[in-house]
């Protein structure tokens, strides 16, 4: 079996995924709509940039090393580039779809996947008839992106028109997807975005002692916050302002932050509320030593307002770290108020902060929470399972 994938070649959760696949003797090859690192054992990369990508922001470290000037001017311009993306993005696909279908004949493969709908799954409507094309929502495609205007919300209805198969992360998505235009007949698979957590590699970091070279302090609480800036998606603003008060009452945590190294909102908001001693900026983080720093903490924030299922909870939760989430439909598929995580009003300062002093102060609580969500993942997200899901289900379109 050979699946072209449509996707960006730079984020860890598409790497994550081809590997997944590989190891499952999937051929694969790639048409990354951004400059990318090269992808070991893929049949062929392509580079495609689609929608203004050049311009897109990026919080992977499997980037090009001249685009680091570029991704600091996004950084402080992404609202603006987000919105004239959503207007232009759109208009500007057709342009490519000449050249998409070119590398499908050259390439090709029995099926292929767009690993988003904006705006990969946009590019991968033009694929022809004969071919089967999965899609998949990512957490804000249609709670966010799909309604940023009118164009976007033509494409997104055309992606999902076209799709012959779904794969979602949340069953929110699947549910929303009909109204987008997707057929509910058709097939649909719920599973984590990234292909799954490989419980046996972290339980191996578990198990080893603690190596981390990262300049967090030891033997102090620590809540992590990885999520990185996302416009519309994550209220970081929200996540700064409470840290003062969680200082208030704990002042020896430490608040650490990957991916957010640098960043101009980040810096702004530790100079304007004096709280630079207690937070830790870092670069995106590789995959082993993200782990090893949710071994490490006590307490994991994702200030959702949109999202569907993020990798980085699931991880976080496999590694024992006690969840406070926005309280979204979402992240309500996974996490049970007081019982293995904690949700709050992502817009209130003094409830985020007043859930991270509980779970700081409950060890009961995160001890517990810690036990239930390891079952929870090796039931619902462990690669070995997710993985057998992909295939069967990629080969279901193909006998169609």
């Amino acid at each position: 079996m050979h699946v072209f994938l449509v996707a960006d070649g730079r984020s860890p959760i598409t790497r994550r995924w081809i590997n997944s696949l590989l190891a499952a003797d999937v051929r694969v090859s790639l048409c990354s709509t951004f400059a990318c690192a090269p992808v070991e054992g893929i049949a062929g990369l392509h580079i495609l940039p689609i929608a203004f990508s050049g311009l897109a922001g990026s919080q992977s470290a499997n980037v090009q090393p001249s685009s680091a000037p570029r991704r600091s001017l996004v950084s402080r311009f992404r609202p603006l580039l987000l919105s004239a993306r959503y207007w232009l993005g759109p208009l500007s696909l057709k342009m490519q779809v000449k050249a998409y279908r070119k590398l499908l004949a050259a390439a090709q493969p029995d099926l292929v996947h767009a690993l988003r709908i904006p705006f990969e799954g946009m590019l991968a409507a033009s694929t022809p008839p004969e071919l089967p094309l999965a899609v998949s929502i990512w957490g804000n495609d249609l709670t966010l992106h799909a309604r940023g205007s009118r164009e976007m919300a033509a494409a997104t209805r055309r992606a999902l028109q076209r799709a012959d198969a779904l794969v979602a992360d949340a069953a929110r998505d699947l549910r929303l997807a009909a109204n987008w235009g997707f057929d509910p007949h058709k097939p649909e698979l719920l599973v984590p975005g990234s292909g799954g957590i490989d419980l046996a590699e972290i339980q191996s970091l578990r198990d080893r002692p603690r190596t981390s070279n990262l300049a967090v302090p030891a033997g102090v609480p620590l809540v992590v916050n990885p999520r990185g800036f996302r416009p519309g998606s994550l209220r970081n603003d929200v996540f700064f302002q409470s840290i003062p008060l969680v200082l208030e009452r704990q002042p020896n945590v430490h608040f650490v932050c990957p991916s957010m190294a640098g960043q101009p909102e980040a810096l702004e908001w530790i100079e304007r509320l004096k709280i630079a001693p207690a937070v830790h900026l870092l670069p995106t983080l590789p995959q082993a030593q993200l782990w090893e720093l949710f071994l490490r903490s006590d307490v994991f924030i994702s200030p959702s307002a949109h999202d569907g299922t993020p990798n980085s909870l699931l991880e976080a939760m496999a590694c024992g770290c006690l969840p406070v989430v926005g309280d979204i439909e979402s992240m309500r598929e996974w996490i049970t108020p007081g019982i293995n995580g904690l949700l709050v009003d992502s817009n209130q300062a003094q409830s985020l902060a007043e859930a991270v002093l509980l779970g700081l102060e409950n060890a009961a609580l995160r001890a517990s929470a810690a036990g239930q969500n390891y079952q929870i993942i090796a039931d619902r997200a462990d690669v070995h399972r997710v993985r057998l899901q992909v295939v069967e289900f990629y080969q279901s379109l193909l006998r169609a």
